[in-house]
């Protein structure tokens, strides 16, 4: 787990997992970049993070992939993100390429249900909660 502040260097962070995976016998590194896109007059997104349930929430993935002898890794911006720069990438590392390609998709859909992370849409300077966007998160409510 990867968090920086604005923008990623997507470039970057998949290289690095490439170097750090590429002599260990697995045979797919599977990457997702989320880029912001241009739409609804807005000039970036904003993300809001909870940390201690995002880490609860890899580690559960972790071993589910561990379990497949893959591994997932993913980064994520906290902050504003500016028009058609990236927010996440999401990776899975495994020794077959059908393990890989299907876990990349259940983790990046499951990221986006079930992470603890808060959208804002940027519009004239002002961060505005993307609502229409966003899905609430199992267990979290008021308590009465």
């Amino acid at each position: 787990m990867q968090i920086f502040e604005g923008s990623l260097d997507a470039k970057a962070i998949t290289n690095a997992w490439y170097d750090e995976f590429k002599d260990k016998n697995c045979g797919a590194l599977i990457t997702f970049t989320g880029i912001v896109r241009e739409e609804g007059g807005i000039s970036a997104l904003s993300f809001d993070i909870y940390e201690p349930i995002l880490r609860k929430w890899l580690t559960d993935w972790e071993q589910k992939a561990k379990d497949l002898d893959a591994y997932v890794l993913f980064a994520h911006s906290r902050g504003d993100v500016p028009v058609h720069e990236s927010s996440y990438v999401a990776g899975v590392i495994s020794p077959q390429r059908k393990v890989a390609l299907q876990l990349i998709n259940e983790f990046v859909e499951d990221f986006k249900a079930n992470a603890p992370i808060w959208k804002y849409d940027v519009v004239g300077g002002e961060r505005i909660y993307a609502k229409e966007r966003s899905q609430a998160i199992k267990g979290a409510g008021l308590l009465a």
